[in-house]
């Protein structure tokens, strides 16, 4: 345990990907300007850097949570203001909401990404695909918005909130 982010005690993994959430937003942004732009390989190459940094940002993230930590109960057990019985039900009631978010946007940001890489040329530009492509990259974008909103208000009810 450290006084992370914020001042407050928690892993630091778990402050690494508070911070993620918080940059990968404005990240995303920037790589769907660039299809505003038409700069297509640059929109391909912040996606496919955007998926991998998530991927083992997440993956080192359950990797200390789950094993080291021991679960998220074991990071809020540490809080130097414990949560009631009320807190802790809500806290739980935003975990799965998260967790739906948190769960569907690999799948479907994957999704998206494999199909573009099968049906877009090199170097990239609007083909057939495009019109599926969009929607699922709508929805990708969406998901990922609600996994971060709802990944930092698990954080701040869980380990912040007093």
């Amino acid at each position: 345990m450290n006084h992370g982010f914020l001042g407050y005690r928690t892993s630091f993994m778990l402050d690494f990907v508070v911070v993620a959430l918080v940059l990968i937003v404005p990240a995303l942004v920037y790589s769907l300007a660039a299809v505003k732009r038409q700069q297509y390989r640059l929109h391909r190459k912040l996606q496919l850097l955007l998926g991998v940094t998530l991927l083992i940002a997440v993956g080192l993230f359950e990797i200390d949570l789950q094993w080291i930590q021991g679960g998220w109960m074991n990071v809020v057990a540490k809080r130097e203001v414990a949560l009631t019985e009320d807190q802790l039900a809500f806290v739980r009631r935003v975990l799965r909401i998260h967790l739906v978010f948190a769960v569907s946007t690999p799948l479907l940001w994957a999704t998206t990404i494999g199909l573009a890489l099968r049906h877009f040329p090199s170097p990239p530009q609007p083909a057939p695909h495009s019109s599926l492509h969009k929607t699922l990259g709508w929805l990708s974008t969406l998901d990922l918005v609600l996994t971060s909103v709802t990944g930092l208000v698990f954080y701040y009810f869980a380990f912040v909130a007093k």
